[in-house]
C-alpha cells in the first residue's frame, strides 16, 4: 500500500492550527542595559504599525537543533532556528539562545542543496557541516508541526549542507557578545551530543530524539560528500580577530 503522503494544502492547514511551538526556551544571558522606557516603546508600537519588514515576514520555518564550536567538540549548545527558504537550494536561517521574547540572535546559518554543495571548491567545504545525521538521528526537530509534515520536511534537509557563524556565545555566559565570531559544526554520530542537553530540550518540548529516530527510519540516508564536516580529519578552520585586512577572493 502506497505511505501517505502529508501535501502542501494539508501541510498550511494544519499550520494554521498547530502551536508555534515556541516560548518555552528561556534565553542563556541578560544583557545589560535599563528597562526600555514609555518613548522608546512607543517608538516601538509606532514602528511596528508603519514599517515594512519584508525580509522577516519570509521567516516561515522553525527547527531546533544542537552545535558545537569547530575544533571545539565539548562546546556545545542548543540553538533555534528561524528559517527562510530563498529557493529550492537554499535556506537562510536566524539562529537564537531561545525561542520568547528575551532570546538572543547568536548567529547566522546558511542551507544547501547537495546540489549545490558539489560546486563548492575544496577549502570552502570545510567550513560546511552535513545534516544527514542530524536529521536520522532525531536530534533536529521542527517543534510544533505534526509528525507527518515534519517528517516530509526532514526528507528535504537530510542531504543538505549548512554553514553557520555565530556571533554571540551566550553558552558562556557573555552579557554581550564579545570575541571572534565563530565557526559552528554539527554532530556525526552517536556518543557526540551531551546527553543532558538533548534530555532538557526534548523535557521542554514534549518530544523523544530516540522517537523522532524511529519515525525518521524510511529516510534514506545520503553519503557524505567529500570535503564536509572536514573537522572528522583534523581540517578545522575557525575566525579569529587580527588587525590586518585581507580582501576576499572573488570567485569567477
Amino acid at each position: 500500500m502506497e505511505k501517505n503522503r502529508f501535501t502542501p494544502l494539508l501541510f498550511l492547514t494544519f499550520l494554521s492550527l498547530a502551536s508555534c511551538g515556541g516560548n518555552n526556551t528561556d534565553s542563556n544571558v541578560t544583557a545589560p542595559g535599563a528597562e526600555k522606557n514609555p518613548k522608546s516603546k512607543a517608538l516601538e508600537i509606532g514602528a511596528d504599525l508603519l514599517q515594512q519588514k519584508t525580509p522577516l515576514s519570509k521567516v516561515n520555518m522553525y527547527l531546533d537543533g544542537f552545535h558545537f564550536y569547530n575544533g571545539n567538540l565539548q562546546g556545545q549548545m542548543e540553538a533555534h532556528h528561524y528559517v527562510t527558504q530563498v529557493n529550492e537550494d537554499l535556506h537562510q536561517a536566524l539562529m537564537y539562545d531561545g525561542n520568547g521574547t528575551d532570546a538572543k540572535l547568536m548567529g547566522v546559518e546558511y542551507i544547501i542543496s547537495e546540489r549545490l554543495f558539489k560546486k563548492l571548491p575544496m577549502e570552502e567545504r570545510k567550513l560546511w557541516h552535513s545534516h544527514s545525521y542530524e536529521v536520522k538521528s532525531g536530534e533536529l526537530i521542527a517543534p510544533g508541526i505534526p509528525d507527518a509534515a515534519e517528517h516530509e520536511l526532514m526528507e528535504k534537509l537530510v542531504s543538505t549542507y549548512g554553514k553557520i557563524i555565530h556571533t554571540w556565545h551566550t553558552d558562556r555566559d557573555l552579557e554581550l557578545p564579545f570575541g571572534s565570531p565563530m565557526i559552528m559544526m554539527g554532530f556525526t554520530k552517536d556518543g557526540q551530543l551531551k546527553k543532558e542537553l538533548v534530555a532538557d530540550r526534548d523535557n521542554r518540548f514534549g518530544v523523544s530524539m530516540m522517537e523522532k529516530r524511529k519515525q525518521r527510519a524510511d529516510i534514506p540516508m545520503p553519503e557524505v560528500v567529500e570535503g564536509a564536516n572536514a573537522w572528522e580529519k583534523g581540517e578545522v578552520r575557525q575566525l579569529q580577530i587580527t588587525n590586518k585586512y585581507e580582501a576576499p577572493e572573488h570567485q569567477h
